[in-house]
């Protein structure tokens, strides 16, 4: 029998099949090691085969079919081990957050160079537009924000789960695909998911008003339908974005305002860090380049993500 992984506990993964009947499956012994660094062989969206148990309503999972993508990030941040956070997606959306909790450009960056290395389509969504609607230096800083990443090429969308707040867009971004939503602890991506199916009726929890962080809500990566037609896969909260397997000269590939210079620096093998004449410095200097996402590029360039 086949089936698509909705949901993954790390031991136990529920697998539905075509009529929408769910059934428990655990992984084959050797499907486990297969010479994966992976600490989850099977992930959310995977497409498997599987074997029902004798005598009993359970599974157990066989084979994992041929991917048609994935996005992965390292473990932890010292690991030499990845996590496969979601398979065979057509979008992948980070839900931000300006504050309560402030999502940094750092870890924005680092998930859409993650999005670009595996060809996946990427948007963002910033929710908590109720917090700063009626401040208008947050609501320049939030423009501007904007600015960069549409600049870039990558949608970006304001939204407030809790006075609904351009939710008809956010629906519309949903709909027909399977998407993925990642973000930090407390952004909302479970109230967001609550307020355009509220039949789902997904856990939330308040802020922690003493560290302006989330708490985690979502436990484990989960896929549900929705009745627009689309799919999206809530994930748990991530707390950093560890990048895997990137080379220095392929990372400014990744950066689709960088990409555009390609081949017009004075080398070739130019990194866009300390050599002289450089297109990519040239065009940051004269502000066509964000500078904010210059200096993260900066960042993941010199620091453990591309170190072997």
């Amino acid at each position: 029998m086949e089936g698509i992984v909705i949901k993954s506990t790390g031991s136990w993964y529920h697998v539905m099949q075509g009529e929408g009947k769910v059934v428990r499956c655990r992984l084959r012994g050797r499907l486990k090691i297969g010479g994966s660094r992976a600490t989850n062989p099977v992930a959310v969206g995977d497409h498997v085969k599987f074997d029902m148990e004798d005598k009993s309503e359970t599974g157990v999972i066989t084979k994992l079919l041929e991917r048609r993508n994935y996005i992965i990030r390292k473990a932890t941040n010292l690991s030499r081990q990845t996590h496969v956070i979601a398979a065979n997606i057509d979008q992948a959306v980070i839900i931000a957050t300006l504050a309560f909790p402030r999502t940094s450009t750092g870890f924005i960056d680092r998930f859409l160079v993650t999005c670009e290395a595996y060809s996946i389509p990427a948007a963002i969504v910033f929710n908590k537009y109720d917090l700063i609607k009626d401040d208008p230096e947050s609501l320049n800083f939030l423009k501007a924000l904007a600015g960069i990443y549409e600049n870039a090429g990558y949608p970006c969308l304001n939204v407030s789960a809790t006075e609904k707040i351009n939710i008809e867009p956010f629906n519309k971004l949903l709909a027909d695909k399977t998407s993925l939503l990642s973000g930090h602890s407390g952004v909302g991506k479970s109230a967001l998911i609550n307020v355009i199916e509220p039949a789902l009726d997904l856990k939330v929890q308040a802020i922690s008003k003493a560290h302006s962080k989330g708490k985690h809500t979502t436990t484990y990566a989960e896929m549900f339908p929705l009745s627009n037609g689309g799919m999206i896969i809530d994930t748990p909260g991530i707390k950093e974005f560890g990048l895997v397997d990137f080379e220095i000269w392929d990372l400014c590939h990744y950066f689709p305002e960088m990409r555009v210079f390609f081949n017009q620096c004075r080398f070739d093998n130019c990194t866009h860090f300390n050599e002289p004449g450089c297109r990519v410095k040239e065009e940051v200097e004269a502000g066509n380049i964000s500078l904010s996402r210059y200096e993260n590029y900066l960042n993941i360039l010199l620091g453990e993500d591309t170190r072997r």
